[in-house]
């Protein structure tokens, strides 16, 4: 019998359920999937914490890899065999499973040069990497960008991307073993939040004029800081909320602090058209390929650990990209 972990009420890592569940077979626009790898996201905590609120009892997790083992009767783009990944939102939702029934449009066919356990981990981070860097803003060689969160899995994507990019990185960290890795990723200065004032480093290391853009995942924490260390006319990018939600705040702040853009993007709007979502996935799949981007997996968890791997990311206690290994 196949296994998913499950919620039945929104609350701590301690909520999480690991479970049998009976998988049939695939209706006429879906597929079924036996998972290799899944990936972990921040996304999953706001979903099992209620941030994210959907009908109870629900499965979890949004990211995985694995082999197409039947489909549907009009489902025409993937066949059985087919080595697949997939991200996204509701329409992925129930990640966290040996086996499952899925809708066909979110699949995505792997190339061979790309492992399962690096497109479990990779496809979230990297087409939100892809977007932001290919999407958001019309970069240039030389433009000066601050990254929070530069050791994430997300921060060490972009890193490496905005440096094939020619782009000048400051990355920030709360430790000092994060800030060699963020370097070593492409980060051309670290700052350590953890003691060090982050919009005024910005200014000292950028002549006191600011960053071009500002990749913000943290949120609620970082805000200010990320405002503070903006250029006159810089764009501040909020992609996500690890601390919390932003305050509500009048948005004359942004004239004051140089008349600043501020965009709060979500990847579900950047793979929605499909070709769209085929570019970004092959720009993303040729450049991790050939190595040009390397995938930092640096924790492993069995399915049945997701309370621990729930835990050890709400802490920040990881490094780059989790998955489970089924």
């Amino acid at each position: 019998m196949a296994k998913a972990v499950r919620f039945h009420f929104p609350g701590a890592p301690e909520v999480l359920r690991y479970e049998d569940v009976e998988v049939g077979d695939p209706g006429p626009d879906e597929v079924r999937l036996r998972h290799v790898a899944v990936g972990l996201n921040y996304a999953d905590i706001y979903f099992r914490s209620g941030t994210y609120p959907v009908p109870l009892p629900s499965g979890i997790g949004v990211e995985a890899s694995g082999y197409v083992t039947a489909v549907g009767s009009n489902v025409a783009h993937v066949a059985v065999g087919d080595r697949v990944s997939y991200t996204g939102f509701l329409n992925t939702l129930g990640a966290y499973s040996t086996e499952r029934l899925i809708p066909a449009a979110p699949l995505i066919k792997l190339p061979e040069s790309i492992a399962f356990e690096t497109a479990a981990a990779m496809t979230m981070r990297g087409l939100t990497a892809a977007y932001l860097l290919r999407r958001i803003h019309a970069f240039k060689p030389g433009d000066s960008l601050l990254l929070h969160a530069a050791a994430g899995g997300v921060g060490l994507i972009v890193a490496q991307w905005a440096k094939l990019m020619k782009l000048s990185v400051i990355g920030t960290v709360s430790t000092d073993a994060k800030g060699d890795l963020a370097r070593a990723r492409g980060c051309d200065h670290i700052i350590n939040y953890s003691r060090e004032d982050v919009a005024a480093r910005v200014r000292q290391l950028t002549d006191g004029v600011g960053v071009d853009v500002v990749f913000d995942s943290v949120g609620r924490d970082t805000f200010k800081a990320s405002l503070d260390s903006l250029k006159r006319r810089g764009l501040m990018v909020c992609v996500g909320t690890s601390s919390g939600t932003i305050p509500p705040f009048d948005p004359q702040l942004l004239a004051m602090k140089g008349s600043l853009f501020l965009t709060r993007p979500a990847l579900a709007d950047y793979i929605a058209d499909p070709i769209e979502k085929m570019l970004l996935a092959h720009e993303l799949f040729d450049h991790v390929g050939h190595g040009r981007i390397k995938i930092d997996i640096n924790q492993h968890y069995a399915l049945e650990d997701a309370v621990i791997a729930h835990r050890d990311l709400e802490s920040r206690k990881t490094v780059g990209s989790s998955i489970f290994v089924l």
